[in-house]
């Protein structure tokens, strides 16, 4: 192997780390799907746990939904389990250079350009995040509970999120089914903003659906806070992108941005989704990937009058416009890559 790393140095710079990339992301999917047994069989098994046989009933009235109602894909997807034995299935490493909020992007010949690497061992996703750390740049690492293999494979259901709050379960499934629906090569904001919007249309629909009427109630409050927190990092954002367009001799322009990102630390101690990060230019980004275009999508809900084929289908048409003007081609259907969350 080393032999061969070398001689592929010679056509591309980094192809070692490619390599060894693309082989602990096979090595690691595999594993997942070694470790994955169909729900049923769970279900009758005497020995599994009761609250665990609840938790994928739940997840199967779920699923059926998803289908029925949101018109997401019918496939095995979330029709089997596995058990890993760690708090995520994957951790992400996101960077953006020092003065610059457009993150550091890999690069791969089927799935194009994305804004994260994903690693199935924490270790190997500081080394990378140590790495880019040295090169000058701001880095976040943050676990995952869910990926989506695009419909290249089936999805399961994963011990990582089977026994998150069930308003938190749906989320997470609508979410990474509405990957395999509608996926733009190369725009991860495009298909993060995608998801998130069909999500949360999701969720309020299961949850109404199922008269569950003060979940609902408290979903819409949670959603205003997160409306408000969106407003004051965008605004963040804001000062940070005129700051580095200006011509500040770099120790100056370190101070102020130091004086802004210090704004953002109350706010992010009173989300739970970001505990324990530090504020810097990549978490700005990488939130900014799941939420940029989630207005338009829900502008182009509301024009569809909540028809989710054409709203989707409208999806497809901004995927195509958007890779237009990039000079690129999106398809409307998904490639061999994997989208994955916070």
């Amino acid at each position: 192997m080393r032999a061969f790393c070398l001689a592929l140095s010679v056509l591309a710079l980094s192809g070692c780390e490619t390599l060894s990339y693309y082989g602990q992301a096979v090595g690691g999917h595999f594993a997942l799907v070694g470790s994955t047994q169909p729900v049923a069989r769970v279900l009758a098994d005497p020995a599994a746990a009761p609250v665990l046989k609840e938790r994928l009933r739940l997840a199967g009235d779920i699923r059926d939904f998803a289908t029925r109602k949101l018109a997401l894909p019918d496939n095995g997807s979330y029709r089997s389990y596995a058990a890993l034995g760690r708090p995520y299935v994957v951790w992400n490493v996101v960077a953006a250079p020092e003065f610059s909020l457009k993150p550091v992007q890999s690069c791969f010949p089927v799935s194009g350009c994305v804004t994260y690497r994903g690693y199935y061992d924490k270790a190997q996703a500081e080394r990378h995040a140590d790495g880019l750390r040295a090169a000058g740049n701001d880095v976040v690492v943050y676990g995952v509970p869910a990926y989506s293999t695009l419909g290249w494979f089936d999805d399961p259901l994963l011990s990582t999120f089977i026994g998150y709050p069930d308003t938190d379960l749906a989320r997470l499934v609508f979410h990474e089914l509405s990957h395999q629906l509608v996926y733009a090569k190369g725009d991860s904001t495009f298909n993060e903003s995608f998801a998130v919007a069909v999500e949360r249309e999701g969720v309020r629909r299961w949850l109404a659906a199922r008269g569950r009427d003060a979940e609902l109630v408290r979903l819409r409050e949670r959603e205003e806070r997160r409306e408000e927190f969106a407003m004051r990092v965008e605004a963040v954002r804001g000062r940070l992108g005129a700051l580095y367009r200006t011509r500040l001799a770099p120790g100056e322009m370190r101070e102020r941005k130091r004086a802004e990102l210090e704004v953002l630390r109350p706010l992010l101690a009173r989300m739970p989704a970001f505990e324990g990060q530090e504020p810097n230019n990549a978490l700005l980004v990488s939130y900014a990937t799941y939420t940029d275009l989630v207005p338009v999508f829900e502008k182009f809900l509301a024009e569809a009058q909540g028809d989710l084929p054409k709203f989707y289908a409208r999806a497809k048409a901004f995927a195509h416009e958007r890779a237009s003007r990039a000079g690129a081609t999106a398809p409307s259907n998904p490639d061999p890559s994997s989208a994955q969350r916070p």
